[in-house]
């Protein structure tokens, strides 16, 4: 596998980077993922987050509001006690708003009673299927259990797949975080794992790997501790950003190291600036969607690890 590196400017990273504050006491192992999805004719920004504590496992999903308003979106979520084992099978119902008139039901349904999870992730990898479904159609469906699900739900497959954009997950270890990420819609999913370690007196150094290649390796972080370099994993260029001020400089737990995986060129992004300012759209992490049917969809991918370490 060819791996190059190259440095680029630092005006390139992602802006919006966290919107919430996050507090080490309280919050708990969380993975969003968010999609761009076609319901009822028009798209919709779907977001998925699976949460865990000592208690349960939870998932909420957040569908944005019309022409894809963040502010007035409707949720669900469901909370899975580990010691009810008939309720990680179920369905729920919401309503979102279509325009400002009308209301449009969705129904979800899950089945996480065989689901197998990876490490400390609430995100289940395996053996399980949770699917929306609008209009007698399945618009999203995550998991590996597809024709358990279609044969309970006895609905349509979606004539528009939906498509991930954005994969924020929070990891709490020591000094390895991994996280898993499909950097291209359709392909198979990568191993993403970030390690930092003291070699010498004071002398934190970090590396950063692929399906066990590493890719980055810092030393000094101290002096390196905010960086970015674009890598190539299977012929694809991926930039990575990384910003670790948190680990150096804040008291033991009390700060985060954050790192952003981006697939893409960054000169050719500076060409496609451009071309794509028309028309109204909303843009995220170089995301461009668009609330109707008469318009294209573009959608790049982006990985956002925020890493807290623990004693």
């Amino acid at each position: 596998m060819a791996v190059y590196k190259r440095a680029h400017s630092r005006r390139d990273l992602p802006q919006r980077v966290t919107k919430e504050p996050i507090s080490h006491k309280s919050s708990h192992c969380m993975v969003t993922n968010v999609f761009l999805t076609n319901i009822f004719g028009y798209w919709r920004s779907v977001g998925v987050m699976w949460s865990k504590n000592l208690m349960n496992i939870s998932f909420n999903i957040a569908v944005d509001g019309f022409e894809g308003d963040p502010i007035n979106q409707t949720t669900c979520k469901v909370d899975l006690k580990s010691w009810h084992f008939w309720g990680r099978k179920g369905y729920k119902s919401f309503e979102i708003e279509i325009n400002n008139q009308q209301q449009h039901q969705l129904f979800v349904y899950w089945d996480l009673r065989a689901a197998k999870f990876a490490g400390t992730s609430p995100e289940p990898c395996s053996d399980y299927y949770l699917t929306l479904v609008s209009d007698e159609e399945v618009v999203l469906l995550l998991g590996d259990y597809k024709k358990k699900e279609y044969k309970r739900t006895e609905k349509r497959p979606a004539l528009i797949d939906a498509v991930q954009y954005l994969k924020k997950e929070i990891v709490y270890a020591k000094k390895s975080f991994a996280t898993r990420a499909r950097f291209v819609e359709g392909k198979a999913e990568h191993e993403v794992v970030v390690e930092s370690s003291v070699i010498g007196p004071k002398d934190p150094v970090m590396w950063i790997s692929i399906d066990g290649i590493i890719l980055i390796h810092v030393n000094y972080l101290q002096w390196k501790f905010r960086g970015n370099e674009t890598v190539v994993v299977n012929k694809m260029p991926i930039q990575v950003f990384w910003d670790v001020h948190g680990w150096i400089f804040c008291s033991p737990g009390s700060g985060y190291g954050l790192f952003v995986f981006k697939p893409g060129d960054p000169e050719l992004e500076t060409d496609k600036e451009g071309s794509n300012r028309s028309g109204d759209s909303d843009s995220t992490c170089g995301s461009t969607f668009y609330s109707t049917q008469s318009k294209t969809t573009l959608v790049d991918f982006c990985l956002f690890l925020q890493a807290w370490k623990i004693e």
